[in-house]
């Protein structure tokens, strides 16, 4: 068994302990002030590793924090992306708290991602317990509003992941397999536009924007293709005021996915360039890829191998998979770093009641990104 491994598994009621307390502090995304506390909290505790900590103040949302560890004669970077928002509304940890039966941790943040935090945490305790040294400085990115796809934070990751040799994302793991592609996402509003009449009295007089938005949502799902990884949907509409007045404006919302760059730029013209159906009806429609495709690579594929073996060494398997949503590696990935995702916990249910995570797993998984780190 490694050092790491042996440290690690005897920390493991303390990374249990730290989880409780995190889970058990609010932080949704939309609340400044909990989502502030809640990184503070998190990256004094990562301070304390011997992490340099720089603090990105933000009006809207919540700080992010950014912690570098240095090493003697390192020169290149490591780049690690984690954040500490969540989905879940105020109250939701009083409600809900955190607790564990029978080896299975339950409450908000217990999978997406609090716990992948405390992993890395344990990480870096171990490399500073046992006087390891990386051959790279490593970098910690914590942000406050990964969960609405990092409008703020985005700058700030790109940077860091320009500075990085490699960038690793503690996105909790699928089925404990390592993440090596997502789909990048597209986000779009239509606004249309008609005239209002009364629909008994004179209907051929008006033009229903409605029917306008049902005709454009069956060309937008036309445009799925999911050979190639492409997928339409519009998930939110609304228009009209009374079933008795032609509607005179309607809206929608729609996701797009898409696995590559070239799909992504191809599809964002296409849908806005979509124009009317019906004769004067206006149709306006803004939105682009708030997150670009994080592609698989040679490079990102040598590096799930390197996670690979090392997890072999460590006692168990990993594979590899793709997904259609979108994580920060995305952002670092579309740069051409190698990336590598996943690197969490093993466990499931994100943004659902049942979301859970695995506790005996907790030293495997901080062994393995410990030993990553000191590899690369």
């Amino acid at each position: 068994m490694s050092k790491t491994m042996t440290y690690l598994k005897a920390q493991q009621d303390d990374m249990v302990e730290t989880l409780r307390r995190w889970v058990n502090h609010d932080s949704p995304t939309f609340n400044k002030e909990a989502t502030d506390s809640m990184g503070q909290l998190i990256a004094r505790t990562f301070e304390e590793t011997g992490a340099h900590l720089q603090t990105h103040p933000q009006e809207k949302y919540g700080n992010h924090h950014t912690l570098i560890w240095r090493y003697p004669g390192a020169t290149e970077q490591i780049l690690l992306l984690g954040h500490f928002d969540t989905v879940w509304p105020d109250g939701e940890a009083v409600r809900r708290p955190f607790r564990v039966e029978n080896g299975i941790a339950t409450g908000p943040g217990s999978n997406d991602m609090k716990v992948g935090l405390v992993l890395v945490l344990f990480a870096m305790r171990s490399i500073q317990a046992l006087n390891l040294k990386p051959a790279k400085n490593i970098a910690l990115v914590l942000n406050s509003e990964e969960e609405i796809s990092s409008p703020t934070s985005r700058p700030i990751i790109e940077a860091e992941a320009e500075r990085s040799r490699y960038a690793l994302v503690l996105e909790p793991a699928r089925e404990g397999n390592l993440i090596t592609w997502r789909k990048g996402i597209g986000r779009f509003e239509m606004t249309i536009t008609g005239k209002a009449v009364h629909a008994g009295v004179e209907p051929e007089k008006g033009i229903s924007a409605i029917e306008e938005l049902a005709r454009q949502i069956l060309e937008l799902h036309a445009m799925s293709a999911p050979q190639r990884g492409i997928s339409v949907n519009v998930g939110v509409v609304n228009g009209g005021t009374r079933s008795n007045v032609v509607a005179a404006k309607a809206k929608a919302l729609i996701d797009l996915r898409v696995k590559t760059q070239a799909d992504g730029e191809r599809m964002v013209k296409a849908i806005l360039n979509l124009q009317p159906k019906l004769p004067g009806a206006d149709l306006e429609i803004s939105g682009k890829l708030s997150r670009p495709p994080f592609e698989e690579t040679p490079a990102g594929l040598l590096l799930f191998k390197k996670a690979q073996g090392i997890a072999a060494e460590l006692g168990f398997k990993i594979g590899k998979i793709g997904t259609g949503g979108g994580s920060d590696g995305n952002f670092s990935a579309a740069l051409g770093i190698p990336t590598l995702d996943g690197l969490g916990n093993v466990g499931s249910g994100s943004h659902a009641l049942s979301e859970h995570t695995v506790v005996d797993t907790f030293p495997q998984r901080a062994a393995l990104l410990a030993e990553l780190m000191l590899a690369l």
